[in-house]
């Protein structure tokens, strides 16, 4: 993969047995790989599959039965994990962060639905503000900020101090003063 557009001109590799042909677009693992090193459409298919996860479930978020609370809940263990597959290689631009922040809004507003006026008695759509104050939860480019983190980075306890580094939270002076070390 390279972001040059004239490389890769050559369509084929040959080696002693083999010959492999050169791909446009592979899709590996549910995640398509461009020869672009494209992102968009990766998010693209991310969004179509989170959108058809939600059409499943539409049936059990839509009823009257359910608490908004466990609503919430269904969001972020059925329709966030689809969508954020993979989302550890992503390299976000303000477009991409747009179009996740779009789906996940559109997704609270059909589970929360609309809103009465107590005054008019009329129906409107809730505002993205309002839904985030109901939801109450970092919105969709905020979790996946931290996911691109080295895993056990992530895992570690704030009193490390590598876990403190990643998320800026130094403080203090160190406790001792470590070995010298080679660069």
């Amino acid at each position: 993969m390279s972001r040059d557009q004239n490389a890769g001109r050559i369509h084929s590799i040959k080696t002693e047995n083999s010959s492999f042909e050169r791909e446009e677009e592979l899709r590996y693992l549910v995640k398509n790989l461009t020869n672009q090193n494209s992102v968009q459409e990766e998010i693209k298919s991310s969004l179509k599959s989170g959108n058809a996860c939600y059409h499943l479930v539409q049936n059990v978020l839509s009823s009257s039965l359910l608490h908004k609370h466990l609503e919430i809940k269904i969001n972020r263990i059925i329709i966030l994990p689809v969508v954020l597959y993979g989302c550890q290689t992503w390299s976000l631009t303000l477009r991409e962060e747009c179009r996740l922040r779009v789906f996940e809004n559109r997704v609270l507003r059909r589970t929360f639905g609309p809103k009465r006026y107590e005054v008019t008695g009329e129906w409107r759509k809730l505002h993205n503000e309002e839904n985030n104050d109901v939801y109450c939860s970092p919105n969709i480019v905020r979790v996946i900020k931290p996911m691109r983190l080295a895993e056990h980075v992530a895992r570690m306890g704030e009193r490390r101090g590598i876990y403190r580094f990643l998320v800026g939270k130094l403080e203090g002076k160190r406790p001792i003063r470590p070995r010298d070390r080679w660069e």
